[in-house]
């Protein structure tokens, strides 16, 4: 069923019983929500796996998330990635531009070498033409992409908005290389950054400040921010990496470390080293609230713990057979783990706020959530915005002083279509919101 308030068309489409049938099949491969408004941003690897030979995996971008731990700007290393494509194996049908649709192969198509986007896993941006739609009438100018990933929400953008550039931040250098890639064809339209988005104001005002080189530019430099994009969580391709110990489907070292290239903390040492009370505060956070403590109990009389399947065994371990949700007992305790070792959730708490700051007027904010605790955080973030944090009972004229510059695009949170949902069912969780700046900001833009 479509959402309410979405159109009943999807692609040119009109979604009939048949559409209806397959999305319903396509989200019973998922996991259960943690709450009966919000689903988890994990997009299960169980329900990537049963959906594999009628949908593409679907991004979910956590290219993304940092924390800066107090590190200045200049720490933050930043690069143009400018890297070749390894070989012509893309298909020019995927999810952004399936088979049918009218209109020329846009620049965006560049093939990534190893990558099969309609048949393989790899990076299908979610909720693609709304945010396209949702940029098209910023004015002229660049847009952040603070979680550029492999690029995907970055080529649509550029394909379709002339009079954007694209600064793309992100704290994965693999992520990094494959936007370089897909992004070659855009030029000077595109700089790629390796920064955490938790750095996000100074990032962007050193950037700024180098000027060209170091600015994207559509011809002529602009210093108006006219967009920041966020695409929070994990990637399909992060996921299915192995080595990068994201998943329990494979055994691997509990890394799961966004960034591997500075030190800190990784999963094997946060959940050797936290106590069994913060353990069970993540889980119960990530939807495990009736078996959090006992998952953390059993982690801690385990440890060492060294593997991911090692994990994934102990969680499965605690919890009941007749109890367990649809999909892998173990996927929610990775998420947890996961958002812990990067800092997730506080990476993005300060980020919010810079990105609202940035924007010049009419610029907009537009923020792809699938766990709970990062969209609650969007979501009070956009509301203080809109606000101005007016205190005033609601429908009263403010007698308060609050000055609001920013407007809500619309109430509450978009979803995918079912039509989306059936192509690619890990893309089920995910919650969009957008704003927009409506008086000038100050400074340089």
């Amino acid at each position: 069923m479509v959402p309410r308030g979405w159109p009943q068309r999807a692609n040119g489409c009109e979604l009939n019983d048949r559409a209806g049938t397959r999305a319903r099949r396509a989200r019973g491969a998922d996991e259960a929500p943690e709450e009966k408004r919000d689903s988890t941003s994990e997009r299960s690897d169980d329900s990537a796996q049963e959906a594999r030979g009628t949908a593409n995996a679907t991004h979910s971008t956590d290219s993304t998330d940092g924390k800066a731990h107090g590190r200045t700007a200049s720490q933050a290393s930043a690069r143009i990635l400018r890297s070749p494509p390894t070989g012509s194996v893309e298909d020019s049908s995927s999810a952004l531009f399936p088979t049918g649709r009218q209109g020329p192969t846009p620049q965006s198509t560049t093939p990534i070498g190893g990558l099969r986007m309609s048949r393989a896993p790899g990076h299908v941006p979610v909720l693609v033409e709304e945010v396209v739609a949702l940029f098209a009438r910023v004015p002229a100018g660049v847009l952040v992409d603070a979680t550029v990933g492999a690029g995907g929400h970055a080529a649509a953008i550029l394909a379709a908005c002339p009079q954007l550039a694209v600064l793309g931040i992100d704290r994965d250098p693999e992520a990094l290389a494959l936007a370089a890639a897909r992004l070659e064809g855009f030029g000077d339209r595109v700089v790629l950054l390796h920064a955490r988005f938790g750095d996000l104001g100074s990032v962007v005002a050193d950037a700024r400040a180098a000027g060209r080189g170091r600015w994207p530019t559509t011809g002529e430099v602009s210093t108006v921010v006219s967009g920041v994009l966020f695409d929070l969580g994990v990637s399909s391709m992060q996921l299915e990496a192995p080595d990068r110990g994201f998943s329990y489907r494979h055994e691997a070292p509990l890394d799961m470390r966004m960034d591997r290239t500075r030190a800190g903390r990784d999963a094997m040492a946060v959940l050797n080293e936290a106590s069994e009370g913060e353990l069970a505060r993540w889980f119960a956070a990530s939807g495990e609230q009736r078996f959090a403590r006992r998952i953390a109990r059993s982690i801690v009389a385990a440890r060492p713990l060294v593997t991911t399947t090692q994990l994934a065994e102990l969680v499965e371990g605690s919890i009941p057979a007749a109890q367990r949700r649809r999909g892998h007992p173990a996927s929610r305790v990775f998420q947890a783990v996961r958002i812990a070792v990067n800092d997730e959730l506080e990476e993005l708490s300060g980020a919010l706020p810079a990105a609202l700051d940035l924007l010049g007027e009419g610029g907009r904010c537009v923020v792809i959530a699938y766990h709970s605790g990062e969209d609650r955080l969007v979501k009070s973030a956009f509301a203080l915005a809109a606000t101005g944090g007016c205190q005033c009972p609601p429908g009263l004229p403010c007698v308060c002083g609050a000055r609001s510059v920013h407007r809500l695009l619309f109430r509450g949170a978009k979803k995918p279509s079912a039509a989306e949902i059936a192509r690619n069912p890990r893309a089920s969780s995910a919650r969009l919101r957008a704003i927009e700046r409506v008086v000038s900001s100050r400074g340089p833009d």
